[in-house]
């Protein structure tokens, strides 16, 4: 008889065990999915006022984006000069390593295209870059040489602000192109 009371006195006090542990796994179950659908409806709600904002804000970007209609520019109206920052590149070796060590100065139409300048200056000075580091010293030496440079850099900086207008120099955005420092090493 003492074996038979133990068996039942185990399975009393097992019922009760696992009927609390399946109790404490659903409660845990209900406030996990409690809680991902409280967290999926604050997301909903957050998100969306942002998704809104960024389509806002992707069409002032593709405003930003198109070419600038520009005003008819008086030609007789004090010329307005951009200092950019100066550029250092390795030149194409002829005799061991050269470096060029350019700062420039650009002319333009108006207060507008200095803005655009500054706007697309990452592309300007990547392309000027390619532009001067794929010259060779003796090219560079000269004034012809010079002259025709300034004009590449002329050009490309045109195409880059105003990518329509290609072939209207009468038009282009920047006048000239100044060397401020044109140092050879």
């Amino acid at each position: 008889m003492a074996t038979e009371a133990k068996p039942g006195a185990d399975s009393a006090t097992a019922a009760p065990a696992k009927s609390s542990k399946k109790l404490l796994i659903i409660v845990i179950i209900t406030l996990v999915v409690l809680l991902l659908g409280v967290a999926a409806v604050g997301a909903f709600l957050l998100l969306k006022p942002a998704a809104e904002h960024d389509e806002y804000q992707s069409q002032d970007s593709v405003e930003k984006a198109r070419p600038v209609k520009r005003k008819k520019v008086d030609r007789d109206a004090p010329p307005i000069y951009v200092a950019l920052d100066a550029f250092t590149v390795n030149l194409v070796p002829e005799n061991g390593d050269q470096f060029l060590q350019l700062i420039l100065s650009v002319e333009v139409d108006d207060h507008q295209t200095d803005e655009q300048l500054k706007q697309y200056m990452p592309k300007l000075r990547n392309d000027l870059t390619l532009l001067l580091s794929s010259k060779k010293a003796s090219e560079l030496i000269t004034i012809e040489g010079k002259r025709k440079l300034a004009e590449e850099i002329k050009e490309q900086i045109n195409a880059v602000l105003d990518p329509a207008g290609k072939g209207k120099q009468r038009d282009a955005p920047i006048r000239e192109v100044l060397f401020t420092s044109f140092i050879i090493q």
